[in-house]
Formats: structure tokens, C-alpha cells, sequence
């Protein structure tokens, strides 16, 4: 099953085999593959996207992995019930009042001494993708109230997970420069319209024009910032 680089490299010094895992956020479902592929015991993969889970349960034609559509701040697990945590590219799309809400749920399902890997992208320093996601991020919170996409520094989210109990094991680059390619990009840009489009003119037509914009000032795609992979351990 084809799994991406950046998800095995960022569990390969977890000890996966044997273990029953949480895959917090699924979206393809990648990471839940790369933990199967490892060894894992029993993998539960967790989202709040009804699109992804059905996506992950097709993907696996019913098998494990198992797929669970629910609130990854409020999850169906028992306390102290698995051993190993992932959370790739996750808190990237969760705002800062959900990330302490999913930290504290992170540690009441996980048993002493479990592992967590939490992998994301670092703030952007290119302005023309900066700008891009600005956007985005201007549409989402006039419709919806929240933005979008939100780029923790690593030492962010380090401090909010010791804050919870789990120690610091290692922090590595996962992607340095970061691939921000044209599908990708065009991707963002559309979800930036699809959002301003539920908005009353005149300030729908400048949040549309002004996404369309900034996409096509970065043409086939940039290649800026990294992803970086957490690991902790449960201390209790």
C-alpha cells in the first residue's frame, strides 16, 4: 500500500509493533497504513470528517484499521486504552482552543508510558504563500467564525503536550524546504473562494479576486519551510 516517506520516517523510531494505536485526524488514512505496515496490534483511526472516514473504511475494504467518525476533543475511547498517539498534519487545521482540548483527550486515552508523534507544518516564511492561506484564512473566519489553518511553531505545541504530562523525546525535520505544489496550492485557493462565496458582496467579490490573486502569483509552486515530527511519552 503506497504510504508517503514523510509518514513512515516520522514512526520509525516508535516502537509500533505489537501495539494498539490511535491515528488522530485520519484523513487518507496514510498514517494508520504506515502503523499497520509496522506492526501494530489494532489501529483506530479518528476524524471528524464523515468524507474521511468513509474514505479510510473503503481504502481498507473493512479491515484494520477501523475507521470512527467522531469529536477528536471528545473521543468513544476508553481511558488508558492505547499505546501509541499519532497526529500527522493535524493541528495545522485546529485552532488554539480545540489543540488543548485534543491535547487533554490525547492524554486520558493513552496509557502510562504511551508514545505520541505529532508532525506539522512550521510557521510559512514565503509572503506569496503566507498571503495565499491570509486569505483563506479571512474567508473561513467571516463564514465560519474560525480560520482556517493555523501554523504552530514546534515549540508551541511541545509546551502545550509537557503541559498535559508527556515528556519530550525528539524533535527531527520531516520536509525542509516544504513542497507547495500547484494542485495543492490550487486547493487552498479554492477552499479560500468556496468560503467567500457564502458571503455577502462587495466583500465576497474582494476576498474571491484577491484568493484567485495570490494564486496565480505563485505559478507552478514554491518550495518553503518545513514539517517537523514531536515525539513524546506519557508520563504517569
Amino acid at each position: 500500500m503506497d504510504v508517503p516517506s514523510t509518514v513512515r520516517a516520522a514512526i520509525e523510531d516508535v516502537p509500533v509493533e505489537g501495539a494498539r494505536c490511535l491515528e488522530a485526524g485520519a484523513g487518507a488514512g496514510n498514517m494508520s497504513a504506515a502503523l499497520r505496515e509496522a506492526g501494530a496490534a489494532d489501529v483506530l483511526a479518528v476524524t471528524n470528517d464523515r468524507s474521511h472516514a468513509t474514505e479510510v473504511r473503503d481504502r481498507f475494504d473493512g479491515g484494520p484499521p477501523s475507521a470512527v467518525r467522531a469529536d477528536l476533543r471528545s473521543t468513544p475511547l476508553a481511558d488508558d486504552s492505547v499505546s501509541v498517539v499519532t497526529a500527522h498534519a493535524l493541528f495545522n487545521v485546529v485552532t488554539p482552543a480545540d489543540a488543548a482540548a485534543i491535547a487533554a483527550e490525547f492524554s486520558r486515552v493513552a496509557e502510562p508510558g504511551a508514545w505520541l508523534v505529532v508532525d506539522d507544518y512550521a510557521p510559512i516564511p514565503h509572503d506569496g504563500v503566507r498571503a495565499l492561506f491570509a486569505a483563506e484564512n479571512a474567508a473561513a473566519e467571516l463564514a465560519d467564525a474560525a480560520p482556517a489553518l493555523t501554523f504552530y511553531p514546534s515549540t508551541h505545541l511541545r509546551r502545550l503536550f509537557e503541559a498535559e504530562g508527556w515528556r519530550f523525546e525528539r524533535e527531527r525535520n520531516l520536509l525542509d524546504p516544504v513542497p507547495w505544489t500547484a494542485a495543492l496550492l490550487d486547493a487552498h485557493a479554492d477552499l479560500a473562494r468556496e468560503n467567500a462565496a457564502r458571503l455577502d458582496d462587495p466583500i465576497a467579490a474582494a476576498l474571491r479576486g484577491e484568493a484567485t490573486r495570490r494564486r496565480e502569483r505563485l505559478g507552478d509552486g514554491v518550495e518553503t519551510g518545513r514539517m517537523y515530527g514531536l515525539a513524546f511519552r506519557l508520563e504517569r
